[in-house]
């Protein structure tokens, strides 16, 4: 049997991805920087014994992706889904006093981090496999309309081109792998103004998820499974 494996699993829409995977009977590992410190789901192992395995990831060490390697391997399972939902957001940016280490720390977080973990995952990725880069509708170039939060747009157009070319080096195992916004949501990151909570985001993505044809590989979608303009 499979896992399905998301990062950033200890809070927002990773927990709730977390939640409503196990919710349908899946295998899941979770990962997050600090798994001591992640009470909701240690709280969730113990509802679902044997379904959820907490690993830690610090993203994008490369040591961090190394030992989870190492620990994937021994649960001698293979990936089929792969969720890269760890990511930041630097707040209260205003151009013209964007620092160098905000553009280095979300360009690691957002797009380095998840195209180095796929790349190391690949030999566990099962054939047919689905792969989601957690992006953004603020990553879409042609839809640009304000500066709003310039290291985290930039960082997660980014994440798109990486999402793109993973497509083609994983294309003749047929993996899906697509870029996925999952809209405005009340998030510690989206705030409490946002449109979506995180249950109806989530919903909405693995209903996507569940629906992607190898046609849609290399894709930038909503939540809806709209397309998004690049």
């Amino acid at each position: 049997m499979t896992h399905s494996l998301v990062t950033g699993a200890n809070r927002g829409l990773g927990l709730e991805f977390v939640r409503q995977l196990l919710a349908r009977g899946e295998r899941v590992i979770a990962t997050c920087r600090q798994p001591e410190r992640a009470a909701e789901l240690t709280r969730l192992s113990g509802d679902y014994p044997g379904h959820l395995t907490v690993m830690p990831l610090a993203l994008p060490d490369p040591r961090a992706i190394a030992a989870l390697m190492r620990d994937i391997e021994a649960l001698d399972s293979p990936v089929g889904c792969l969720i890269n939902n760890a990511g930041m957001l630097v707040p209260d940016e205003r151009y013209g006093s964007i620092e160098a280490n905000a553009l280095q720390d979300s360009f690691a977080a957002n797009a380095q981090g998840p195209f180095l973990l796929t790349q190391a995952l690949a030999p566990r990725l099962s054939n047919g496999a689905r792969v989601l880069n957690i992006s953004s509708g603020l990553a879409s170039i042609a839809g640009a309309t304000s500066l709003f939060s310039p290291s985290y747009s930039i960082s997660k157009a980014a994440l798109n081109m990486a999402t793109k070319l993973t497509s083609i080096a994983l294309a003749d195992r047929s993996i899906v792998v697509i870029a996925l916004s999952p809209g405005w949501v009340s998030t510690d990151m989206g705030g409490a103004n946002a449109s979506l909570t995180p249950t109806q985001s989530i919903t909405a993505m693995l209903r996507v998820i569940d629906g992607l044809r190898i046609a849609d590989s290399g894709r930038f979608l909503a939540h809806t499974g709209e397309p998004i303009d690049w």
